[in-house]
C-alpha cells in the first residue's frame, strides 16, 4: 500500500479553493514549477457551478475514430482492468484520461454511465483532452473537465492504464495530485500539498491591500505605489 505525506482530509482542504488560487500558491511554495504543469488550453466544465476536485490521478489512454482491432472479449477486459484500477485507491480520486486520437473528442467515454460508474469507484471528477456528453445526466456532484462536448460514443475505447499521460499541456503521472475546476487543471507536487493554505492565507493578506486600496475612493496611481509598497512588507 503506497504512504503519502498527506491524508485525505489535507486534500479536501484544498477544495475550498478554486484552481488559479492552487497555482498562486504553487509560484510561492514551487517556485520551479511556475512555468509547466497545469492545463494550457480551454476546457468545457459539465458543471461550472460544482467545488473543485482534488485527488490521486489515475491516469489512462483512450482513443474513438477506429473500432480497437481486439476481441470483444479483449476489449472487456481492458475495460474491467480500467475500472479496477481506478477503484484500487485509498484515497479520492481524479481520473486523468488522454484521447489519442488525431482529433480528440471524436467519441465520448464520458457520459451518464461512465460518470456514475467512476463515482462510485471513488473518483471526484475527470480531466481529459476528449469529449464528455449526457450533461443533464452526469452523476450528480462528478465533475468533468473536458476539451469539447460531442453526442456520440463513436468507437471509444481504453487503450492502457497506469501511464504517464498529457493532457492540454499538464503532463500527469499515477498518483500525482491533481486540482481541478472550471479553469482547467493543475498538478500539486506531494511534499507541498500542506503547505498550499499557507501560502495561501499569506497571498491573501498581501492582495488585500491592493484591493483594498483599488476599490477604495480616490484610488490613483500614488495609493497604488503605496498599497505595493505595503504589500511586498507582508511575510
Amino acid at each position: 500500500m503506497a504512504t503519502y505525506p498527506f491524508t485525505a482530509a489535507d486534500l479536501e482542504a484544498l477544495r475550498q479553493w478554486d484552481t488559479p488560487t492552487i497555482c498562486n500558491a504553487l509560484e510561492l511554495v514551487a517556485p520551479h514549477r511556475r512555468g509547466h504543469g497545469f492545463t494550457v488550453r480551454p476546457m468545457v466544465a459539465v458543471d461550472p457551478k460544482l467545488p473543485p476536485i482534488c485527488g490521486l490521478a489515475r491516469t489512462g489512454t483512450q482513443r474513438a475514430a477506429f473500432p480497437s482491432g481486439r476481441s470483444k472479449e479483449a476489449d472487456r477486459a481492458m475495460r474491467v482492468g480500467w475500472y479496477e484500477y481506478v477503484a484500487d485507491a485509498a484515497l479520492p480520486t481524479v481520473v486523468c484520461l488522454q484521447d489519442l486520437d488525431d482529433t480528440p473528442g471524436v467519441g465520448a467515454f464520458w457520459g451518464e454511465v461512465n460518470s456514475a460508474v467512476h463515482k462510485g469507484l471513488g473518483a471526484q471528477g475527470v480531466v481529459t483532452n476528449g469529449s464528455v456528453r449526457d450533461l443533464d445526466m452526469f452523476a450528480p456532484g462528478f465533475q468533468g473537465i473536458a476539451g469539447v462536448v460531442n453526442p456520440s460514443h463513436a468507437y471509444v475505447h481504453i487503450v492502457a492504464l497506469n501511464l504517464d499521460v498529457t493532457i492540454h499541456g499538464m503532463q500527469v503521472k499515477h498518483d500525482d495530485v491533481v486540482h481541478a475546476d472550471r479553469h482547467g487543471a493543475v498538478v500539486v507536487p506531494h511534499d507541498v500539498v500542506t503547505k498550499i493554505p499557507a501560502a495561501i492565507e499569506l497571498l491573501t493578506r498581501k492582495e488585500k491591500v491592493i484591493l483594498d486600496m483599488a476599490r477604495s475612493h480616490g484610488f490613483n496611481i500614488t495609493k497604488l505605489k503605496e498599497a505595493l509598497a505595503k504589500s511586498d512588507e507582508i511575510h
